[in-house]
């Protein structure tokens, strides 16, 4: 069958174009294959990234009619069967749209994104590679002194390993992420992704300090922005997104059990964030807006600075009308209380 291949093509510091390329295919075709034949038989001077055609080096990653996938996985057949769901879900939503059926299929392929491109579908993957660095990917055994000893793990150990192990490094995520796009300090889902991979590890002796890192600013976890688009491009099911979850979840479970006093203020903003959302839902059924910013950003005056940073919102907010006066609880407050107090007594005696 005839396709159309639209391909989005960039030197370095330049402006980019499409240009096209017709070629007669086999659905089982993958895109990789079709690119192969596109700089062999009508274009040598395309540039994309290739090595092991198996899905397992991770090279070839690149967006795919929007969406960031491994060349080498994806096929002809199953990606126009796919655009043309959405085309036949869009008719039905908008039946009176003027949506023009294309007269061959066409696949538009372009550079990932949130990196600069060097040449085509070539990027410069410094960054991430620098940011996964970042989070020091290796299990540290420093702390133990056990010579001639293997450091070994039981199956149920080595399983909680498992998933995050199998992550190839292709960059899919870290192409289609929100948080990095508009945060560039945020290291990305790859790297939180595999710095749970070290959190999990049994044999690790720097869990503390690695959580104490990752929960810093919006440099780490708490500058995911949970839209969930890591989950749905990674192409070996790792979910980036629930291994951030749960490096979330070990930070505010040790944070937890080293307060001792409960009513005192906890000093990080994130989990200071948590404990005031609780508190305050539990007192009025919804969130007072006037105390949440206080009490988290301005850890309830103590952070003088924090407090005046929310001035210029708080101006805003009253010049434009959005400044809440009063506060009214919501219907069922009781019954939101004794919620989350039963799931707060059942979580302390599991």
């Amino acid at each position: 069958m005839q396709v159309l291949f639209k391909v989005v093509r960039q030197a370095s510091n330049s402006t980019s174009y499409t240009q096209s390329y017709q070629l007669d295919v086999e659905p089982g075709n993958t895109i990789l294959d079709c690119l192969n034949r596109i700089k062999w038989e009508q274009d040598g001077s395309l540039a994309f990234r290739k090595n092991c055609r198996n899905t397992i080096c991770g090279s070839c990653s690149m967006r795919i009619n929007g969406r960031s996938a491994l060349a080498c996985k994806e096929n002809v057949g199953s990606e126009i069967a796919r655009l043309q769901s959405i085309a036949a879900s869009v008719s039905e939503k908008f039946p009176t749209s003027n949506t023009q059926t294309a007269p061959i299929p066409t696949i538009t392929i372009a550079p990932m994104g949130n990196m600069p491109v060097i040449k085509d579908l070539v990027v410069d993957m410094s960054s991430f590679w620098d940011n996964l660095q970042a989070v020091d990917p290796y299990v540290s055994t420093s702390a133990r002194h056990v010579p001639e000893r293997e450091f070994l793990q039981s199956p149920e150990e080595r399983d909680r390993l498992n998933q995050t192990g199998n992550c190839i490094l292709c960059g899919a995520c870290y192409s289609d992420c929100n948080a990095r796009e508009v945060n560039p300090d945020f290291v990305g889902p790859h790297a939180l992704a595999k710095a749970y991979r070290m959190v999990a590890d049994n044999r690790d002796a720097q869990t503390a300090d690695r959580l104490t890192h990752y929960n810093e600013g919006t440099r780490g976890v708490w500058g995911c922005t949970r839209c969930y688009f890591c989950n749905a491009v990674c192409p070996m099911d790792v979910a980036p997104m629930d291994q951030i979850g749960k490096i979330k979840q070990e930070i505010l479970d040790r944070t937890s059990s080293i307060q001792s006093d409960p009513q005192a203020e906890p000093t990080s903003r994130s989990v200071r964030h948590r404990k005031v959302l609780v508190e305050l839902v539990k007192e009025g059924g919804w969130i007072d807006e006037r105390r949440f910013g206080l009490k988290v950003v301005g850890n309830s005056f103590r952070d003088l600075k924090g407090v005046f940073s929310l001035a210029p919102l708080g101006l805003r907010m009253i010049v434009k009308g959005k400044f809440p006066l009063r506060f009214e609880p919501s219907e069922g407050t009781d019954e939101v209380r004794s919620l989350i107090e039963s799931v707060e007594q059942a979580e302390s005696e599991t």
